[in-house]
């Protein structure tokens, strides 16, 4: 594993080919270094004692320890160390650690890499490939964004009946030694400061979209790949420092006939695994949200807390109303994502069939629980920051600027006029509503706001995937059988429910070799479909 400092040194060598504010930009550049101390965390971290098994994991590739953001889940201990590493490490950096997208990305591809390899009859070696890109990945301890939303153009149009072929990314030409890809990706999380990019499709495809079912890593300073950055810092503070500065950027990717060698590319036309690629990336990020989110849930309540105690109306009966609700949206978050990461299994869930064997037997969180957390604490993104501003009142938006507390003609003044709380130093009641300020009210605020909503999927899709993947039918028979209606069935919830296993009884199974049990499993869902 290597160290923040090694980590910013790669980059440092690295190609410019960083748009920002229309100009050339370096990776390294002080306007970045926000973000770099942000990532720099998942190293920090890593590096600690007692953080060991939480940000670190052993490879099964190789037998060595790794971080774990390079890690590809084999068990429901993994999920839920992620789930856990993921809070934790938000909490410490104050939002969003932005390493994740590496981790959910490498995972899905993982996966269905394999099952594009077995659908092609050995063909293809995406596999082979995936893992032998994923082994130096983990060795060399790389920061990986996944570029996965498209342009998209027209909306009402998919992607290969777009006027601009370009709207999705695609494979425009198809070389002996690999093959020239073409559009652009938007919005990609720390993709200005990661060593690789990993692209896959956004969407559901037809067999007249292959050429856009296309799934490939390149180095962040590829030759063909042009990113034009967004970045999301905090008003800079010259007198009043923050304990922490957390930082983030985004970026659009333009491929612009970007060259990709056969060796770097794990899916190329191969249509029907586009969309599942695109669901199973959504699911493992998902599964992350029920992390991050319950972590920037831990600063809401903790900032709500400590407003109704510097306005010095902490023991209303109205705050502990608004701190309960607070705390029941955050662990219930939470909650869904621990059981999401309990009941995960080698298994996809495919549409009209249910959950199927899939992949090389590494381990995929539970799609209706991943669902159900980030559609939650989605939603709640604005009712939180309305239950902010209610309680902090008016001051958040009209705080003096830092340089006024060091005037001499107004500093005593604003002081004077700062105090509310006999109980907090007014010093402490400044730095708080300057905090509050900036997450309330300032531009990166907000922008963090929208992220916190849209991030990992939209609540309308999480609403689609869960109406779509419930078996709601079995509860219409259910109250048929109730109700005394024909058609009913009194037993058909406890015919589909989870059979309970013993902590031992999982760990048997995961031991077992994960294709020979695919198979089988395989042959029984055959014949029940049958």
């Amino acid at each position: 594993m290597r160290t923040k400092q090694q980590y910013i040194k790669g980059l440092s060598k690295m190609r410019r080919n960083l748009y920002f504010d229309g100009e050339l930009m370096d990776r390294t550049d002080e306007r970045q270094t926000d973000t770099l101390n942000t990532i720099g965390l998942t190293y920090e971290e890593a590096a600690k004692p007692e953080n060991e098994g939480l940000c670190t994991a052993i490879s099964h590739l190789t037998g060595e320890k790794i971080n774990r953001y390079t890690h590809i889940h084999h068990s429901t201990e993994d999920l839920h160390r992620k789930q856990d590493m993921t809070r934790m490490l938000c909490c410490k950096a104050g939002g969003c650690i932005e390493r994740c997208m590496g981790i959910d990305g490498t995972n899905a591809v993982y996966n269905v890499s394999y099952e594009a390899d077995r659908s092609n009859k050995g063909a293809t070696e995406y596999h082979k490939n995936f893992k032998k890109w994923l082994t130096r990945f983990q060795k060399e301890d790389l920061v990986a964004c996944c570029a996965q939303t498209d342009v998209k153009g027209d909306r009402l149009l998919r992607p290969a009946d777009q006027p601009n072929p370009d709207a999705y990314v695609r494979i425009k030409e198809r070389l002996s030694d690999g093959i020239v890809v073409s559009g652009c990706k938007l919005h990609i999380s720390e993709a200005s400061v990661a060593d690789e990019v990993v692209c896959i499709p956004t969407r559901a495809l037809r067999a007249e979209d292959k050429d856009y079912a296309v799934a490939f890593a390149v180095p962040a300073d590829w030759e063909g790949l042009k990113q034009v950055v967004t970045i999301h810092n905090f008003r800079e503070r010259q007198y009043f420092k923050r304990g922490f500065v957390p930082g983030q950027t985004d970026s659009y990717m333009i491929f612009d006939n970007c060259f990709v060698p056969w060796e770097r590319v794990f899916l190329a036309g191969e249509w029907q695994h586009g969309g599942t690629l695109a669901l199973l990336f959504a699911l493992f990020h998902r599964h992350s949200y029920s992390g991050c989110k319950p972590a920037i849930g831990d600063l809401v309540l903790g900032a709500a807390a400590l407003a109704a105690e510097v306005n010095n109306i902490h023991k209303a009966p109205h705050i502990r109303e608004a701190l309960a609700e607070l705390i029941m949206t955050i662990e219930l978050g939470y909650a869904a994502g621990y059981t999401a990461s309990d009941l995960g299994k080698p298994e996809v869930y495919m549409p009209g069939v249910g959950f199927v064997p899939y992949g090389p037997g590494s381990y995929i969180p539970n799609s209706i629980y991943c669902n159900v957390g980030r559609c939650l604490s989605g939603e709640a993104v604005y009712r939180e920051q309305e239950i902010l501003c209610a309680i902090s009142g008016g001051v958040t938006a009209t705080f003096p600027h830092e340089k006024d507390f060091k005037n001499k003609d107004i500093a005593n003044l604003l002081m004077k006029y700062t105090r509310r709380s006999p109980n907090i130093s007014t010093e402490d009641q400044a730095q708080f509503w300057r905090y509050l300020g900036d997450f309330l009210c300032s531009a990166t605020g907000g922008i963090l706001n929208v992220g916190n909503y849209h991030g990992g999927g939209s609540p309308v899709m999480e609403q689609i995937a869960i109406t779509t993947q419930y078996d709601i039918e079995a509860r219409k028979k259910l109250v048929r059988y109730i109700a005394g209606m024909s058609g009913g069935d009194r037993d058909i919830l406890a015919k589909k429910q989870v059979k309970y296993e013993p902590p031992s009884a999982r760990a048997k199974a995961a031991k077992a070799p994960a294709r020979k049990a695919t198979k089988t499993s395989a042959k029984k869902a055959t014949a029940k479909k049958k």
